[in-house]
């Protein structure tokens, strides 16, 4: 039976639209920041943008530890309660870090409170993404995933830096801080009073599973199916240069070139929202020609190209802003390349989707981490354009790894499409 509502014709599930819309609204509250951050806390208690990217890092490392608890905690609880974990997180340690760290400018009280703070958006959007996952039919499975990455970029950083480019001016830095705060309510208020479809109010493990039993599952699987861990690493390697990347291209742009933080601003706005837009087409691509090709070619290789090309092309041809935003937009292209890895990594996984979205989502708040981490290591001693080829080599990596990537059911060599039998679904990789 064809759809009829207008969610189900563009592969949203119906029951989860205001879903969407709270992710959206809370992840342009988390992205308010992203563009000004790293520098802002430099300049008010951090001292340096190396000690800034500690702060950064000790925070990747809890946002990689609650992407993984959000699936194993999904399993146990159900996505809603580990959302509203996730959005009281945010909120709690929020406040203290804006009164208690930030206002008095203590760099110790900053490490914690920043860092703590990163426990709360991975349950609340990836919690989320589970709920999709155990909702969304497979057939439209790539194109729903596709939604979702359309709502989590449109607020961070695309949206939340447009704010912040109205704001800054009128509030000051530190005064759109607060404004981030107030969207996050909203944001999460619509999800999880506008979200009814009962699938997500209940634990998704079967009845016997324990919580270590859960977490331990979580975890198992990468050596249980190695193809998992592989999908973790690639999904590490997709977002790690974009979060290395905003703690040492604001000054880059803004200061080396001359752009100013405006300018920056709307930048970093363009990336993503040309990334957006592109998220659901490339969910649709990877739904039509196969998810594992569309992450290996547009994802790793086609960002390899466009990291190189975001850094050295305007670093070469000076401050032409327009050349800028060119090369910005082909990155945020194929940045969208990598979308379909979450609907690739449970198929590989068909028994235990639960566990493999655990180690996905691992992955994607590993990347929180690693990609600060790799600026705080390399970005005194080999300086921007060093860290710009490490990444870029890290995307090569995860096109080779994206091809071992098949499907138990995939035949070795192409073959003409066959009907799948009577309740089977046919997945492509």
């Amino acid at each position: 039976m064809a759809p009829s509502t207008l969610p189900d014709r563009l592969g949203i599930p119906k029951a989860l639209v205001l879903g969407y819309l709270g992710v959206l609204l809370f992840m342009v509250g988390d992205g308010v920041e992203s563009g000004f951050i790293a520098p802002y806390m430099a300049d008010h208690g951090a001292g340096t943008e190396i000690h800034a990217s500690y702060v950064i890092t000790a925070y990747g490392v809890t946002v990689m530890l609650a992407s993984w608890l959000s699936g194993a905690l999904s399993d146990l609880w159900g996505p809603r309660r580990v959302m509203q974990l996730g959005l009281a997180v945010w909120i709690v340690f929020d406040l203290l870090f804006l009164t208690l760290a930030l206002a008095p400018h203590n760099y110790p009280l900053m490490l914690v409170f920043y860092g703590l703070r990163g426990f709360g958006y991975p349950l609340f959007a990836f919690g989320f993404l589970v709920w999709i996952t155990a909702t969304a039919p497979t057939a439209r499975m790539g194109t729903a995933v596709g939604w979702f990455y359309v709502a989590f970029t449109g607020g961070l950083p695309t949206l939340g830096s447009l704010v912040a480019g109205v704001t800054n001016p009128w509030f000051g830095r530190f005064g759109t801080l607060w404004v981030a705060l107030g969207i996050i309510a909203i944001g999460g208020a619509c999800c999880l009073l506008g979200v009814r479809e009962r699938t997500g109010f209940a634990r998704l493990a079967p009845a016997g599973v324990r919580p270590v039993q859960s977490l331990l599952s979580s975890l198992s699987i990468a050596w249980t199916h190695p193809k998992v861990a592989v999908g973790c690493v690639v999904r590490i390697i997709n977002t790690a240069p974009e979060f290395g990347f905003l703690v040492f291209l604001p000054s880059f742009f803004s200061k080396e070139l001359g752009f100013g933080e405006g300018r920056w601003l709307t930048l970093l706005a363009v990336i993503y929202g040309t990334n957006v837009l592109c998220n659901l087409l490339f969910g649709v691509i990877g739904d039509t020609i196969g998810w594992r090709r569309t992450i290996a070619a547009f994802g790793g290789l086609g960002c390899a190209v466009t990291t190189l090309a975001l850094y050295f092309v305007p670093k070469v041809v000076g401050g032409h802003y327009w050349v800028a935003i060119v090369v910005g937009m082909l990155y945020g292209i194929t940045l969208a390349g990598f979308v379909p890895i979450s609907a690739l990594v449970p198929a590989l996984a068909p028994e235990n989707k639960g566990g493999a979205m655990a180690l996905l989502n691992l992955g994607a708040g590993g990347a929180a981490f690693v990609g600060p981490a790799v600026v705080s290591l390399f970005l005194g001693p080999l300086g921007p354009g060093g860290v710009v080829l490490i990444f870029a080599g890290l995307y090569v990596v995860s096109a080779l790894l994206t091809l071992c990537l098949t499907l138990p059911d995939e035949p070795a060599a192409p073959a003409p499409p066959a009907a799948p039998p009577v309740g089977q679904t046919a997945l492509r990789a």
